[in-house]
């Protein structure tokens, strides 16, 4: 059965292919200073820009992020608890495959671990992995759905993919001809 990644859609790109934040700083000033504002946006986030991910041996704007579910599962969580969300938030539906050329890790990103925005990732929280024994993640993490309430009663701002594992791949990735998916229906 084929295995699939997630990245959102960027609303801008350039070329086919998806590549780390700090390679396109380096390709289009314009865009990374685009995508790098969303790092301002609260006092800890800057400092994502220079966190490092052990194993990987590189910052957290060397690599591309993935979830290893589908979106729907997000959408799901936030509908459910009444959190309203974009509608039609798209998404790439990536093969496993095309990290082949990659290094590859998972954040395990669990609730135990994370300390916050500005602390280092612990060394046990990142799990090298062969792509050739991925499996998808079949349901959100109980941890998320509780995040969502906490924070949604409390009235704060909401990030989307809270303690869901995410796959760190660091190089390139080929989506020419890959799907696009809405995260609001299942497909």
């Amino acid at each position: 059965m084929q295995e699939y990644i997630y990245h959102m859609v960027p609303k801008e790109m350039i070329g086919n292919k998806l590549i780390p934040l700090n390679a396109l700083g380096k390709i289009s000033p314009h865009l990374y200073e685009k995508y790098t504002k969303k790092y301002f946006d609260h006092p800890e986030r800057p400092k994502l820009l220079k966190k490092q991910i052990p194993k990987l041996n590189c910052s957290w704007n060397d690599v591309l992020h993935f979830i290893p579910l589908h979106p729907y599962y997000v959408y799901e969580a936030l509908t459910s608890l009444g959190i309203k969300t974009k509608e039609e938030q798209q998404f790439l539906k990536i093969p496993i495959e095309r990290l082949t050329n990659n290094t590859n890790a998972i954040y395990l990103y669990t609730k135990e671990k994370y300390k916050g925005l500005a602390e280092e990732i612990e060394e046990d929280e990142i799990k090298l992995f062969n792509i050739e024994t991925y499996k998808e993640l079949k349901e959100i993490p109980s941890a998320s759905i509780e995040y969502y309430k906490v924070e949604n009663e409390k009235g704060n701002r909401i990030g989307l993919f809270p303690y869901i594992p995410h796959l760190l791949s660091l190089g390139e990735v080929e989506i020419n001809d890959v799907e696009i998916v809405s995260w609001n229906h299942f497909k």
